[in-house]
């Protein structure tokens, strides 16, 4: 069984990722480029990170069996695995919990001024010039796109810190204590202090949120992404953060990832940046319980099973 892996990780993520797979296992781990080409005509399963797995590629995959992702699936074409006939599964939910803390952490460090605080105690400042401004979570309202598995954590979450809860989402099912306010989308972006996506990437909510949104967010407003970047139309927001039309951003997804060195969002000092981690809570590029959720569904489809989490339909 040959698994290819491809994307941009270290020694030491290549280390954790290769010891969790059966030692029988072929785990092959590569960047985008001409060995990753040569590496799909006989691979059973990719793990695509950075790359279109679409028709073109796809036509050199004489082998392949599945396409494993993780939460997202905007990079695969989906129609096209289903006419070669290979299965498309992702994990979702498997990162909820990972997720929801992260947004949690963003929140708490961006109020609390964390990264601000560290700096200025590690430069050795002195502390009868310190200046800033905080806030406490108790009575702020948070508006969440999105109310799938990690929505619904973020919530829970919420709740603990006395937080007023709205959500937006086409299909979300209210739940049976209220806790959880659904409304419309206008309304969650004018009326909520914290906004917090968490969405696919697709055709209906790429740059979803752009600058006529922004424009009617509070000025006192904290935009959180930790889904997909594409989700942002990315210069509106950097805009919207120069021009201080809203309070802040805590992001870990971007438009381009990684994220350029020269990328004006490192400059600002109203943001917090993370770099598309949140989903990572045991290291670099590694998730145990996603792992293990990858190499169940690739044991199922050796077995002639379906894949848990299927995005398609064979046969």
């Amino acid at each position: 069984m040959k698994i290819l892996i491809v994307g941009y990780f270290n020694e030491t993520a290549k280390s954790n990722i290769t010891r969790h797979f059966p030692k029988e296992w072929d785990i092959v781990i590569v960047p985008p480029g001409k060995e990753m080409l040569h590496h799909m005509e006989d691979c059973q399963v990719i793990i695509p990170e950075h790359i279109k797995v679409d028709h073109s590629l796809l036509a050199t995959a004489k082998k392949l069996k599945l396409v494993q992702t993780g939460a997202g699936f905007d990079n695969v074409d989906i129609d096209a695995c289903t006419q070669h006939g290979i299965w498309v599964a992702n994990a979702a939910g498997v990162n909820a919990q990972a997720v929801a803390e992260h947004v949690m952490a963003l929140i708490l460090s961006y109020y609390k001024n964390v990264p601000f605080l560290d700096a200025f105690m590690k430069n050795k400042l002195d502390e009868s010039q310190l200046d800033y401004t905080g806030s406490e979570l108790a009575g702020k309202t948070i508006g969440i796109i999105g109310l799938g598995a990690i929505g619904k954590k973020v919530a829970a979450f919420c709740r603990v810190f006395d937080m007023n809860v709205l959500a937006y989402a086409r299909n979300a099912v209210v739940q049976p204590d209220g806790f959880v306010k659904i409304t419309d989308f206008d309304t969650l972006v004018s009326t909520s202090d914290i906004i917090s996506i968490h969405l696919p990437l697709n055709q209906q909510t790429k740059q979803l949120i752009n600058k006529a949104v922004f424009k009617k967010m509070k000025n006192t407003a904290l935009f959180i992404n930790t889904a997909r970047g594409g989700i942002v139309n990315q210069s509106d927001l950097i805009d919207a953060l120069k021009n201080r039309d809203i309070l802040g951003a805590c992001l870990d997804v971007f438009e381009s990832e990684p994220l350029p060195i020269d990328s004006e969002l490192r400059d600002l000092d109203n943001v917090i940046l993370t770099p598309h981690t949140a989903g990572l809570p045991d290291g670099r590029k590694f998730h145990k319980k996603r792992y293990d959720f990858f190499v169940n569904n690739i044991k199922r489809v050796a077995n002639g099973e379906e894949p848990k989490s299927k995005l398609n339909q064979l046969g």
